[in-house]
């Protein structure tokens, strides 16, 4: 499975230590689903939740949803297992913890091999501030969000606009675009009933330029995959914009108007991505088990 071009517009969280949730997670609209070994399993758990896991992974039928497993930090005393457990396992990618650094990451890259595919916690001012760098690590595929970890560094306040973490959110986004190829996911919203304020969020993160969000209930889904999934008025608009742009050429012009509004190289460009991800999203959701 290629990361760089499938769908993320829905990244749900589920617990590794609970079973009947892993096996709710085979039918959910998720595009993406990260079971969790760390922050949603308690230290006594742990060791239960890797057997869990591994044995619902080999069971297999979660169709072309992405499958992620987020170890816990592998300076802790359950990282390395996780990966003894998990590495030969049909999941797609690994989401690490506590990372701070590129270093961070040699560690794992080294256990996994050439084929590693690590997505990576933003979710320290370390990580934020060394960004671009961790995101050109060779076995980085992602970052993801972690903005409740980055809200009690910092001390500062959550606030329904996220004023406190916009430069965060931003260099996140950044950094996955200067290395071309690595997904952005947005951080998740903790209140899972509140659909207009989560509705509101993905929206910010849409348009900040991430890919998706993480969530933390089934419920979130339908919210984020609509928020994060190209509407049909953009799709029909990025059509005609690209067909108005063939026709300029065609008569010898570099520019067209659609809308009272230019277009230009650029901009068809971004149209061509926005139809790519259309089409992605929906050969997806049509194989989609």
């Amino acid at each position: 499975m290629e990361l760089s071009t499938h769908p993320f517009r829905s990244a749900l969280y589920v617990p590794g230590s609970k079973e009947r949730a892993i096996g709710k997670a085979r039918s959910l609209p998720a595009d993406a689903i990260i079971f969790d070994l760390e922050d949603a399993v308690a230290p006594d758990a742990k060791a239960g939740a890797r057997e869990t896991l591994a044995r619902e992974l080999e069971t297999g039928g979660f169709g072309n949803r992405v499958k992620i497993a987020r170890i816990n930090a592998l300076t802790s005393e359950w990282g390395f297992e996780d990966v003894m457990a998990l590495g030969g396992s049909s999941v797609d990618a690994f989401l690490l913890p506590k990372v701070n650094a590129p270093s961070d990451v040699d560690a794992l890259a080294d256990m996994l091999g050439s084929d590693a595919r690590i997505l990576v916690m933003m979710e320290t001012p370390a990580s934020v501030f060394n960004a671009a760098e961790i995101a050109a690590h060779s076995s980085v595929s992602g970052l993801v969000a972690g903005t409740n970890d980055l809200i009690k560094d910092l001390g500062c306040r959550s606030r329904p606009d996220r004023m406190q973490l916009l430069y965060a959110l931003q260099k996140i986004v950044m950094a996955a675009r200067a290395s071309r190829e690595v997904v952005a996911i947005d951080g998740v919203y903790n209140q899972f009933r509140d659909a207009e304020g989560l509705k509101m969020e993905c929206e910010q993160g849409r348009d900040l330029g991430f890919d998706g969000k993480t969530l933390i209930h089934p419920d979130q889904i339908g919210v984020a995959n609509a928020a994060f999934g190209p509407s049909k008025a953009e799709i029909e608009l990025a059509g005609r914009q690209i067909e108005a742009f063939e026709k300029s050429l065609e008569s010898g012009q570099g520019i067209a108007v659609v809308d009272g509004k230019i277009v230009e190289n650029l901009h068809v460009a971004a149209a061509r991505r926005l139809i790519s991800r259309a089409e992605a999203i929906s050969e997806m959701e049509v194989t989609r088990a």
